[in-house]
């Protein structure tokens, strides 16, 4: 299998479910109070024609990130992972330098969207520990709002050396159909070149009984307008996704949007700027032991 067609899902969470430790799953997403663990979801991506996926946090702990190192160190679908430090400490370096020896370590993410200041991204505290990630050849993911893009904006002005890149498109308000105030943060945005996006969590941001890919493809539309193919890619946001729809049907709202674009420009998208913006090196493209 070449590199260059390989499918990656950019975007997938595992855990051990505990009450205590996800609150964020309440009542309305009971489907999520389980355990969802990787041989699973290598399941679900072969049947969608997907090689492998980023592992990312939902948790902010240490412990979190070393688990899931420890999983993708036993489990080749998983070919990268996007984990997290405490960027405001003061020896953040000690924790990313304990972390670098992971090989599948290739990101680090904040749930910003959760911080009541909406300028957190610019704390000079979390800009002196994101300026470090460049050392370790790490992204940092971009987890935030749509009122909370500008400040993602004049982060990403201010490190134009650091690989961004931003999840959920910023979840849009596509329960309402909101998109010119979305639109304009997310074009300021894209202006910077060191940012990518991912195409994930749209379908848990539109009604989840009763969604259409036609109400999506408006802000696919965009986001193909504003970053380009070259700097877009597909995330299903597994198992979160699973409240409004299946693996399958997820996936194939960007799949089926582009269907007909040329080649290389679908192969990027599904799996060649993931590839590229992570470096990532996958047990199934090099066959390594594991």
């Amino acid at each position: 299998m070449s590199e260059d067609t390989m499918r990656i899902d950019a975007h997938q969470h595992f855990w051990k479910y505990d009450a205590a430790e996800y609150t964020w799953i309440d009542d309305s997403m009971a489907a999520l109070k389980r355990d969802f663990l990787p041989d699973e979801s290598a399941r679900e991506m072969a049947r969608v024609g997907f090689d492998a996926c980023v592992a990312v946090q939902a948790r902010q702990t240490l412990d979190e990130t070393r688990w899931l190192l420890g999983l993708a160190a036993e489990h080749p679908s998983i070919a990268g992972v996007v984990g997290w430090v405490d960027l405001q400490a003061d020896n953040v370096r000690d924790q990313l330098a304990a972390l670098a020896g992971h090989q599948r370590l290739v990101g680090i993410r904040h749930i910003a969207q959760s911080e009541p200041d909406d300028r957190f991204l610019l704390r000079p505290q979390v800009v002196r520990g994101i300026r470090l990630l460049a050392d370790f050849g790490l992204g940092f993911d971009i987890l935030i709002y749509r009122r909370q893009l500008g400040s993602a904006a004049e982060l990403a002005g201010r490190l134009p050396s650091q690989r961004f890149v931003l999840d959920h498109l910023a979840k849009p308000d596509l329960r309402s159909g909101e998109i010119d105030e979305w639109e304009r943060d997310i074009r300021r945005l894209a202006a910077q070149p060191n940012v990518f996006a991912k195409l994930s969590g749209l379908v848990t941001e539109a009604s989840w009984a009763q969604w259409t890919s036609d109400q999506i493809r408006p802000y696919l539309d965009v986001a193909f307008d504003a970053f380009g193919w070259n700097r877009l890619m597909i995330g299903s946001d597994w198992p979160v996704c699973t409240v409004s729809a299946d693996y399958a049907r997820t996936m194939n709202v960007v799949i089926d949007y582009v269907a007909a674009r040329p080649d290389h420009e679908r192969d990027a998208v599904l799996g060649g700027n993931a590839r590229r913006f992570w470096n990532l090196r996958t047990a199934v493209a090099t066959g390594e032991a594991v």
